[in-house]
């Protein structure tokens, strides 16, 4: 890893986060650089709402005084964009821009077209600029760097490449062990052979540093592609499996906000929540909703995600990180 952020264009500072809130990637202002000709210092991707105080304070300290003059999101993913609000309130003449397609939902901020209803997650409203079109470039840290759709996890998601470094800033559409949930597949869209392209155009980019949505930053995109590509095979062979998958993740990621939930609490929250009731009518119908449920927090807790404990005094279990 060393190696790989040694590797890094100038300017450019890697904020690895976790789970629950996407990596920060801050540019520096480099001189001569111009606010007004929409250049100067920038984050890509804000993490949650929940660390936004967090974000606030790693952006201010990566910056080191200088004004923060654009936000980018890689697609707008409540990991990804939460901490947009945040950073516009403490920077207010701010740009942000973000991926082709939501500009009108955000805009208008509909909630259920922007996924946050779906999932069950938040993310506070913010403004937005204008979009990041692929095909294109954005100039960062005072180096053009391409952007390229990066359709599959999120429809509108973008990858953005510096082709002189090699680095890719590649999201969600690859991580060193795999690639983020296929989201249109939970809806009954088609989208795993858009994950199998996006992983052909990081191919042919042949990138030396991969800067992950989640996870540390690598070399060789090679072992990566190819576990992202037997991980997709057998999605497509089993599509009930990629299902369970995305029910855990949605699962486990609110219990990361959460950190400890009493299981009724859990249950309203699962049957209120949209994609899970997707996902059991079209792959689990046979199972009733609670056993369903139970199993999915067995799978949890046998992985060492999340541990059941008793509340003294009364019956209800808890669920820990």
């Amino acid at each position: 890893m060393s190696d790989c952020l040694s590797s890094l264009p100038p300017g450019m500072t890697v904020l690895e986060r976790g789970w629950l809130s996407a990596n920060n990637i801050v540019f520096a202002a480099l001189p001569g650089d111009r606010d007004s000709d929409g250049e100067g210092a920038a984050v890509v991707d804000t993490g949650y709402v929940a660390h936004a105080p967090q974000t606030l304070a790693l952006v201010e300290a990566a910056l080191q005084g200088a004004p923060l003059a654009r936000i980018l999101n890689t697609h707008l993913h409540s990991d990804h964009c939460g901490g947009n609000a945040a950073l516009q309130a403490a920077y207010p003449q701010v740009q942000t821009w973000i991926a082709p397609g939501q500009a009108d939902q955000v805009r208008a901020w509909d909630e259920a077209a922007l996924s946050y209803r779906a999932t069950g997650q938040e993310c506070p409203r913010f403004a937005v600029t204008g979009v990041l079109q692929p095909g294109g470039t954005v100039r960062l840290s005072g180096r053009d760097w391409q952007v390229h759709a990066a359709p599959g996890h999120d429809p509108h998601s973008i990858i953005l490449f510096e082709p002189a470094s090699r680095t890719l800033i590649s999201a969600d559409a690859l991580w060193e062990n795999g690639f983020g949930v296929v989201f249109p597949e939970i809806e009954g869209l088609a989208a795993f052979d858009e994950v199998a392209a996006t992983l052909d155009v990081i191919e042919r980019l042949q990138p030396l540093a991969v800067v992950p949505g989640h996870g540390s930053v690598f070399a060789d995109a090679g072992p990566a592609l190819a576990t992202a590509r037997r991980r997709l095979d057998g999605f497509v062979r089993s599509p009930e499996r990629h299902a369970g998958y995305a029910a855990k993740v949605l699962l486990k990621y609110k219990l990361l906000e959460w950190q400890r939930i009493a299981l009724p609490a859990l249950q309203d929250w699962v049957q209120r929540t949209p994609y899970f009731g997707l996902l059991h009518r079209r792959y689990f119908a046979d199972q009733g909703l609670h056993q369903w449920l139970d199993g999915l927090i067995d799978g949890l807790v046998a992985s060492g995600a999340a541990l059941r404990q008793p509340v003294p005094g009364n019956p209800d279990m808890l669920l820990n990180l």
